[in-house]
């Protein structure tokens, strides 16, 4: 695995939050970060990304509306959807 493939420690808590949340069949480890999270890639649809969102906000205390018009960029991956996770923190 390349450097720029490599999870961050919060990427991997993220990528474990997702796995765990939606029983996938994966190792959070083994996910590329910069796959696409919907559709191809980790292949989730629409309510996986509902569930994801009220896990985020749950465990990070963060809220992802649904209707943010960035929502595709936000969810473009796990890195993009990690990044704006801990701007929201941030704040």
């Amino acid at each position: 695995m390349s450097d720029l493939k490599a999870l961050s420690p919060t990427e991997l808590d993220l990528a474990t939050l997702i796995v765990n949340t939606l029983t996938l069949e994966a190792d959070p480890e083994d996910i590329d970060p910069d796959a696409p999270l919907y559709g191809e890639g980790l292949g989730l649809d629409s309510i996986d990304i509902l569930e994801v969102a009220l896990a985020v906000s749950k465990t990070h205390g963060v809220k992802l509306r649904a209707d943010d018009e960035n929502n595709t960029k936000i969810f473009a991956s796990l890195r993009t959807l990690n990044s704006h996770i801990q701007q929201l923190k941030a704040a």
